[in-house]
């Protein structure tokens, strides 16, 4: 046997060793500390929309097809075309305009340009444009269209009529066309323009039928100017005039002269006037009226 005082110093280096080989397989982990700092989001004041919920576009009922959808929808761009380029008439020339004077004598402008501003830019919330003849109106000849009135009185129903017979505005002055002597509803545009004033949120219940004849309108310019400007169909002849004569044939135009009632040949049937004449309009209005042009 070795001697106690061998055996005490094996021991002892096994034990050094033990300890050198776990120090080793488990060497020594530091401790990392990570900081993160988190921002806050900057509150972001909110934006005041002053236009919020306002709708942009004439809205077309789901009842209208692709087809009438098209049709309607490029009629309202007339509509609005004729409107804006009156009121841009207006502000170029004021009343010193021949067209102005003829059509609204000596009325001050601001009330006009007002109206056809309306069609151009008025808030079209709540209005519509349908195409089911949901008044039962449709059948009956003659009918274009109609202001639905008190059953609904932002809404107007466009009849199966009017896409077959309404011009687009890209025609005014062919077709044989004349305005003092052409349908107002000759194109669906100045067509469309009639019926948007029917609806309160465009003619306010103020734009009526005070005149109906372009020579009825022209002696309304005359004896009650103040009256003139709020007449429908006065604004939609001044219009087609001045459309006609900036635009459609610039500096000529097609007012043309009124037709002149002739005495019937006795001898000879009447027969339908030429491509001006459009199908007949009938509306009804909210006292119960029915008018028809």
């Amino acid at each position: 046997m070795l001697p106690s005082q061998v055996r005490l110093f094996i021991a002892c280096l096994g034990l050094n060793a033990a300890l050198g080989q776990t120090s080793r397989l488990r060497p020594r982990q530091d401790v990392v500390t990570v900081t993160q700092t988190i921002v806050s989001p900057t509150p972001q004041p909110s934006v005041y929309n002053w236009a919020a919920g306002a709708t942009t576009a004439y809205p077309i009922h789901g009842s209208c097809n692709a087809t009438e959808r098209a049709l309607l929808s490029r009629g309202l761009t007339d509509a609005i075309n004729l409107a804006s380029h009156a009121k841009d008439h207006i502000l170029r020339f004021g009343n010193g305009s021949e067209f102005y004077s003829k059509y609204f004598g000596t009325s001050p402008t601001a009330e006009v340009i007002g109206w056809y501003e309306k069609i151009v830019s008025a808030d079209r919330s709540g209005i519509w444009f349908r195409c089911d003849d949901v008044d039962g109106n449709c059948s009956q000849d003659g009918w274009g269209g109609h202001w639905r009135g008190e059953n609904a009185t932002q809404e107007t129903v466009i009849c199966p009529l009017s896409y077959t017979t309404r011009m687009p505005l890209e025609g005014l002055c062919g077709y044989g066309y004349s305005v003092a002597s052409g349908a107002l509803n000759f194109y669906f545009g100045s067509d469309l323009v009639h019926r948007l004033y029917h609806l309160p949120k465009i003619g306010e219940g103020i734009v009526e039928h005070y005149a109906d004849t372009y020579s009825e309108c022209l002696e309304l310019a005359l004896n009650d100017p103040a009256l003139a400007v709020r007449n429908s169909h006065t604004l939609q002849y001044f219009a087609l005039d001045v459309y006609a004569f900036d635009i459609a044939v610039p500096g000529e135009g097609c007012t043309g002269r009124p037709s002149e009632p002739k005495d019937a040949d006795p001898t000879t049937e009447a027969t339908p006037s030429a491509t001006t004449t459009a199908a007949t309009e009938c509306h009804t209005h909210a006292d119960g009226t029915e008018h028809c042009s």
